[in-house]
């Protein structure tokens, strides 16, 4: 890719994830008063995710779950009982997301781009394609995320939901990750912007 992509994607992810801080901060806070009063714990849930070549780091999501939730499972499965009643509501809307605007301001994350896995998942890509699924860095949506929205519901209809999730939808989100590198370009991930915004909307109905 020549250099003006990565600067002008570089560019775009500073200034909508500043002015995405900025714009949406009477809903940010909101939120961060809600999960405080609804539940013990802190505000962000943060997990350690594989990001660009590799190298990990600490992703930020509005917490959605009671507190240790992680050390039951990685995965939430339909209606999981960990959730709290502000944790329905910000994943129902994908508003826990948004507290990733910090990691893309940060660097670590880019508006778009393949979902950031845990190491445990990611490790057990064939090499050849986590090596392609790690050359570009990690975003907050792509078109894994936008087909697989209800992703939670999904595994919720097998016996074994982890398994499911090795077997059945790491196949399918390493063929989503590969078509975005593929077809990777500054007016794509425009494209992919909106259509994420769209498949939401579409849910608020």
């Amino acid at each position: 890719m020549k250099t003006h992509y990565f600067f002008i994607k570089r560019l775009l992810d500073v200034l909508v994830s500043l002015l995405g801080l900025v714009i949406l901060s009477p809903l940010l806070i909101g939120i961060a008063i809600w999960i405080k009063i609804d539940s013990l714990g802190p505000i962000f849930f943060r997990q350690l995710r594989v990001g660009l070549h590799g190298k990990t780091f600490y992703i930020h999501k509005f917490r959605s779950m009671a507190i240790n939730s992680e050390q039951q499972s990685q995965l939430t499965i339909g209606s999981d009982s960990r959730i709290t009643r502000s944790g329905k509501f910000i994943r129902k809307y994908k508003i826990d997301e948004l507290a990733q605007l910090i990691d893309v301001l940060q660097g670590t994350m880019s508006l778009v781009g393949p979902r950031p896995e845990v190491p445990k998942f990611m490790n057990i890509y064939p090499q050849k394609i986590r090596k392609q699924i790690l050359s570009v860095k990690p975003g907050i949506t792509d078109l894994a995320s936008i087909e697989m929205i209800d992703e939670s519901c999904i595994l919720a209809k097998y016996s074994d939901p982890q398994q499911a999730y090795i077997d059945v939808i790491m196949p399918i989100k390493s063929e989503y990750y590969i078509k975005y590198i593929q077809k990777r370009s500054i007016l794509f991930d425009i494209k992919v912007i909106f259509m994420t915004i769209f498949k939401i909307l579409k849910k608020i109905k």
